[in-house]
């Protein structure tokens, strides 16, 4: 999406304090429920750059050769919206009040128990975007939600959001991890914040407790040992040596989220769309295996699980049954 719009009361170069422009940005953002809002600087990352080529040549990212095409849009916000001169990025908090009650039963994501969060994001950047140029400052920008190349968790810790921690995900302080990433690129310099140390320390928490071990080091996923890779991003048949580490994990794993400290006291969301449909976490383990196709669209219409369609979930539960 692209805006333009005129603010009020702007000095005579056209803009706004970068300051209070900033402030007024992220102000909006609460109004509109997002949980964090950071800004950065739109600039390469020479430093990420160097990371991501290592991951790709050690074939990490598996069988989602989409990560090869253009890597130099993910380091170089440029070249995804010309013109961009700050990076805007949000959290929005998809921690669940409740949880699945069947202990038997396959074990879904947090982040697909609601709305694809895909368009709960979007529409709510949107918004912000819009609000930016028509209330505070004369802007042009482009949203993102997990669906170009952009190394959002980057940008988000630039912006002081929080650090990547061992398991690869954004943490942030008083937030934990089950959040997700929105990311304005804007066309106006503002304030910029700094990021924050990492904290992760000595913990090896997340590390050890992944039953298919694809934490092979520090920050470092092997997508080809992860279950989310395998229960979602796979489209092929999964391997016979593989089927043991999934568990019960039938869309998505939260292992290394679940047991990591910054995740122990975090409040649940208060996103309504976040909510799950009626009686999907009371589904029993029968339930799932007896799921027919026509349950499956009316309970998943909206939710992220409509991305493997329903044979790709028939999939997971056939390897989950053994």
């Amino acid at each position: 999406m692209q805006a333009a719009g005129a603010g009020n009361s702007l000095p005579s170069n056209g803009l706004k304090d970068p300051v209070l422009t900033a402030d007024a940005i992220k102000e909006e953002a609460r109004r509109l429920g997002f949980d964090g809002c950071g800004i950065s600087r739109a600039e390469a990352l020479p430093e990420d750059a160097l990371r991501l080529r290592s991951w790709l040549d050690h074939g990490y990212h598996a069988g989602m050769a989409y990560m090869e095409r253009q890597p130099e849009k993910r380091i170089d916000p440029n070249l995804l919206f010309e013109g961009a001169r700050s990076v805007i990025s949000v959290l929005l908090n998809y921690r669940p009040p409740k949880m699945q009650t069947d202990p038997e039963a396959p074990v879904l994501a947090k982040y697909a128990y609601g709305k694809d969060y895909h368009v709960v994001v979007r529409e709510k950047l949107n918004r912000l975007l819009k609000k930016i140029s028509s209330g505070i400052a004369p802007v042009r920008g482009r949203a993102f939600v997990d669906t170009a190349p952009l190394l959002e968790k980057a940008w988000a810790a630039r912006a002081g959001l929080g650090w990547i921690g061992k398991n690869t995900c954004l943490i942030s302080p008083g937030k934990g991890s089950f959040c997700f990433i929105g990311t304005l690129l804007i066309d106006i310099p503002l304030q910029y914040d700094r990021p924050i140390a990492d904290r992760c320390g000595d913990c090896t928490l997340c590390i050890d407790a992944c039953p298919a071990k694809a934490i092979v080091a520090p920050r470092t996923l092997d997508a080809g040992r992860c279950i989310s890779y395998w229960t979602i991003e796979n489209k092929a048949a999964i391997g016979e040596a593989f089927r043991n580490r999934l568990g019960n994990r039938v869309f998505g794993c939260d292992i290394c989220q679940d047991v990591c400290p910054w995740n122990r006291s975090v409040a649940p969301h208060h996103e309504k769309d976040f909510a799950p449909p009626p009686g999907l976490l009371e589904m029993t383990r029968a339930d799932w295996f007896s799921l027919n196709e026509e349950q499956y669209g009316r309970i998943f219409q909206n939710s992220a699980v409509k991305r493997i369609g329903f044979e790709g979930l028939k999939r997971n539960l056939e390897c989950i049954a053994g």
